[in-house]
């Protein structure tokens, strides 16, 4: 997918985000700062991970700016309602920065944090993928603990078999 128009990326990254904050909602309190293994990120860690990397880092760089990312531990938002919050306003500022974006800007070449040129729109094309990948983690983290999940898009995957021909 080529993003000529930053119009209708962010149309589609707009229901990723719906989907990725819809599945955070869901993260108990209690166990916002649990993880399976000392060391990796905590279910809050993941949210406040998509949301600093979306400003700090993709928007910073479509601007031409070096990222500013600087971790997403508890001093960025502490407590599930922080958490959400921060998720929120970064989304908020990101958005404001990408709707600015022109299609001239779009085809230049910006550096990524590993100082590699890159076109913007291609880089715009892989914040999506970043926030559906820890998304996944959310998930998977939410199951190990036995909190029931939605399904992404109205069926679980065995209505889809019972539902299928076969």
């Amino acid at each position: 997918m080529e993003i000529t128009s930053v119009k209708p990326f962010l149309e589609y990254y707009s229901r990723v985000r719906e989907r990725t904050r819809r599945v955070a909602l869901l993260i108990p309190e209690e166990h916002l700062e649990w993880t399976y293994r000392p060391g990796k990120f905590t279910l809050g860690d993941l949210v406040r991970h998509i949301a600093a990397i979306e400003r700090w880092l993709y928007a910073e760089n479509v601007m031409g700016r070096p990222s500013r990312y600087s971790g997403c531990g508890r001093e960025l938002a502490d407590g599930k309602d922080a958490v959400i919050q921060y998720l929120d306003e970064m989304y908020r500022q990101s958005v404001g920065i990408f709707g600015g974006l022109t299609p001239e800007q779009l085809q230049t070449k910006i550096l990524t944090p590993t100082g590699q040129p890159i076109t913007c729109w291609k880089w715009l094309r892989l914040l999506p993928e970043h926030e559906i990948h820890h998304r996944g983690q959310i998930y998977l983290y939410l199951n190990q603990l036995g909190i029931s999940t939605p399904p992404l898009y109205g069926l679980s995957s065995e209505e889809v078999r019972d539902r299928s021909q076969r």
